[in-house]
């Protein structure tokens, strides 16, 4: 049997509430916006879904790929792929002595090193140059030795554009930091790492890369919050990525789990917990209603309020006590399971919403270094 609430059935449900406050000795004023003038049109919050040119098959397409301008896929290593303005450390042996040379790759792709002229190193790996010059080394030294390192990478980069926050300092755009080298193998959570996250004013639902001509719709809040793989898309040079700004709505509220359409709305829509909950599309055939949560002041070093609601007392008991009224910033959780330690779910759940929530703290916290994840 479905869980889902229809708008009839709330509507129903809050006219028997009206009866029987009516029918009560002192009144209660319920906050919020009712649930009867609330619309289920699409397009309502933040998270209804966007066209696209290029399709979900082909999104996935490019996740997958194994290699492009930027890599190489070699016995299931990736390895970078050398270009013009790239600097190259050479390091020659012979014995136990090493010799170094930087040698930067010219406008051509091509290289010179010892005896050897105008080597071919554009669209090598270091590995593939590494035995082109030991080859070539070859007719003038016995058994030469070479390692090929990449010191600076200058050949390959992304744009990123829009509510990035490498592109912000002190809420105002930075002009030229744009620009983001590619160093390898780079996912596009790879690169939003890079910028140093987006900002709290993202629209994450509504990201679009763009590539020779073609845009792609991404989702980055289901790459997140349902690790949705398929639309983690593999980078490649001269590519540009765009966030742009949610809609100028003010405050606002988060709801999230288990509910048809997850997403951020306005407050001014959404002043209570069942109106948020409607906002959202209702509850799925999987959500735990009567763990319902609301979490309140969350933020870098700060202790969270976290208050348990149970939303089916409330739609079959009539009991208003559970109808939180929602203020600016609060996050609504509807679980898939019961929740017994709340303490345990806010620590397991602490960097998905610091990524959310407070992306910019994310990428010091998890990416910097000596932090947890650092690279």
């Amino acid at each position: 049997m479905s869980r889902s609430y229809s708008l009839p059935l709330i509507f129903l449900v809050l006219c028997v509430l009206v009866f029987v406050m009516s029918s009560c000795s002192s009144s209660t004023a319920v906050m919020g916006t009712p649930v009867k003038e609330l619309s289920f049109t699409e397009g309502k919050g933040v998270g209804a879904e966007v066209s696209t040119q290029g399709s979900r098959e082909d999104i996935a397409g490019l996740s997958r790929v194994r290699e492009n301008g930027v890599f190489r896929e070699i016995a299931g290593v990736s390895e970078y792929r050398i270009g013009p303005l790239d600097v190259l450390e050479i390091n020659s042996y012979i014995g136990d002595k090493m010799s170094t040379t930087s040698v930067t790759v010219n406008s051509r792709g091509t290289i010179s090193y010892s005896f050897l002229d105008d080597l071919e190193a554009g669209g090598l790996t270091p590995s593939e140059l590494d035995r082109v010059i030991t080859e070539g080394l070859s007719s003038y030294i016995r058994n030469p030795r070479i390692d090929v390192l990449v010191e600076e990478f200058n050949s390959k980069s992304a744009m990123v554009l829009g509510e990035f926050a490498s592109l912000r300092v002190n809420n105002w755009m930075q002009a030229g930091s744009g620009r983001i080298p590619l160093k390898g193998r780079t996912t596009l959570l790879d690169l939003i790492a890079e910028a140093r996250g987006y900002t709290v004013d993202a629209d994450i639902k509504n990201t679009k890369l763009v590539r020779g001509g073609q845009s792609y719709m991404i989702n980055l809040f289901d790459i997140i919050e349902k690790g949705d793989l398929s639309q983690n898309v593999i980078i490649d040079d001269g590519d540009t990525v765009e966030i742009p700004e949610l809609p100028k709505f003010g405050e606002r509220v988060y709801v999230l789990g288990e509910v048809v359409k997850q997403g951020i709305y306005p407050l001014k829509d959404a002043q209570d917990l069942l109106a948020a909950i409607s906002l959202a599309g209702s509850f799925t055939r999987f959500a735990k209603e009567e763990n319902t949560l609301v979490m309140r002041g969350y933020g870098p070093d700060k202790e969270p309020l976290v208050m348990m609601s149970d939303l089916n007392a409330l739609l079959r008991e009539a009991d208003l006590r559970q109808n939180v009224h929602l203020e600016d910033g609060d996050l609504v959780y509807v679980p898939r399971m019961k929740i017994g330690d709340v303490n345990d779910w806010v620590e397991n759940m602490k960097p998905i919403l610091d990524m959310m929530l407070w992306p910019a703290q994310f990428t010091r916290y998890y990416f910097d270094d000596d932090a947890i994840f650092a690279w």
